[in-house]
């Protein structure tokens, strides 16, 4: 039995966003059906690279879930979804607002189908304001969070993140969100309507630095304390052309690292100025004098913050994440691919593969009360594959 085991998760989602959400969902034990169009279905089954015929982006985010194939844009499809919609205790929908209302299925028809249904809205902006409209990905909502104004250096343009922090965050609030709502629903047996908006959940990643804004100091790029403003919480190149970080932010691991490199101690390293760019100057020096294996031991003999920055094609090595049971390996087709876990997916899941498209649309239309009789008429009307 896991936490999740009889919830049922009718998911409207496609590429990152809505299925890492219901991935975590589908490891807690939920049952999850994809609802895929009968056109290019779920894009990321189209991205490489492949195992056995099959994205490994795709089956790292879709295992342990169910598909079928249903074009709501056909006449008599609203009818068909509303019943479908009837049998789930989730409806997850990451189209923009208003979409299923144009459909005829909007939340407000579902709800009032099945009272006690929890609807997650996940959308770029929200389903209210100015923007609710327009199309993004995770860098427009990153930027309009005014986290992407503070990556990198003052002086180029903002970093561009190697990763998809709106996406995931957006994915992990919706989790946070139906698992409450679920409980809400538990002691009064009313559903909801979840208004998710990734642009907001990049917000709360930026707590710390918000906190200045909120004091009445207006943020800088590359010269607050966490975002590279401070000599003791960087990142250095080492002398064999590799990198590291140090985040010595509290005076006594600041001093463990000065007096194990021999440099005088300067709790001024601690305090965002002009003064920094010359402390910033003898760091760069003395990290260029070891190569990133001789800090990583330094780092264990000291305990000072100092790690190596670990580039991606060493992960699966790396001693702690092997520890952790982060990686698996999967084996499909005489390809070998790996897969993460979350930090709350089961140690022992052994989750069934990614569905290929349709592959569970009898079944799962059969468990929603739809006869053969009924199923066969769909299909004559290419609502369903």
């Amino acid at each position: 039995m896991r936490p999740l085991d009889g919830v049922r998760v009718l998911d409207l989602s496609r590429l990152l966003p809505g299925p890492f959400a219901t991935l975590v969902l589908a490891d807690l034990g939920a049952t999850v059906d994809k609802l895929e169009d009968d056109d290019a279905g779920d894009y990321l089954r189209y991205m490489p690279p492949y195992a056995d015929g099959v994205s490994v982006a795709f089956s790292g985010l879709n295992r342990g879930k169910r598909s079928l194939v249903m074009n709501l844009k056909m006449p008599g499809a609203a009818d068909a979804f509303r019943k479908l919609a009837r049998s789930y205790d989730v409806v997850f929908d990451q189209f923009r607002p208003g979409v299923l209302d144009r459909l005829g299925a909007g939340h407000d028809v579902l709800m009032t189908d099945n009272p006690r249904l929890v609807i997650c809205a996940l959308t770029g902006y929200g389903q209210t304001g100015p923007l609710r409209d327009r199309a993004g990905h995770d860098l427009n909502y990153v930027a309009r969070s005014g986290l992407l104004g503070l990556m990198g250096p003052e002086d180029r343009p903002p970093q561009l993140p190697s990763f998809q922090l709106a996406d995931v965050g957006g994915g992990l609030f919706s989790v946070v969100g139906i698992l409450a709502a679920l409980r809400e629903r538990d002691r009064t047996g009313k559903g909801t309507v979840l208004d998710v908006a990734m642009t907001d959940a990049v917000l709360p990643f930026a707590t710390i630095t918000l906190a200045g804004l909120f004091g009445g100091l207006t943020p800088s790029r590359g010269a607050e304390a966490l975002t590279g403003g401070i000599a003791a919480y960087s990142t250095y190149a080492t002398k064999d052309g590799e990198s590291v970080t140090l985040a010595a932010l509290e005076p006594k691991f600041l001093k463990r690292f000065t007096d194990g490199a021999g440099m005088p101690f300067d709790a001024s390293a601690l305090v965002p100025g002009p003064h920094q760019a010359a402390l910033k100057e003898s760091f760069r020096a003395m990290f260029s004098s070891k190569t990133r294996a001789e800090w990583a031991e330094f780092g264990k003999e000291h305990d000072c913050c100092i790690e190596p920055v670990v580039k991606p094609d060493e992960l699966f090595a790396d001693p702690q994440l092997a520890a952790r049971g982060v990686f698996r390996r999967i084996e499909s087709g005489g390809t070998a691919f790996y897969q993460y876990r979350t930090p709350v997916t089961p140690h022992d899941l052994e989750a069934s593969p990614p569905p290929g498209s349709g592959e569970h649309t009898d079944r799962i239309l059969g468990e929603a009360g739809f006869s053969e009789a009924d199923v066969l008429a769909l299909r004559a009307a290419n609502i369903v594959r």
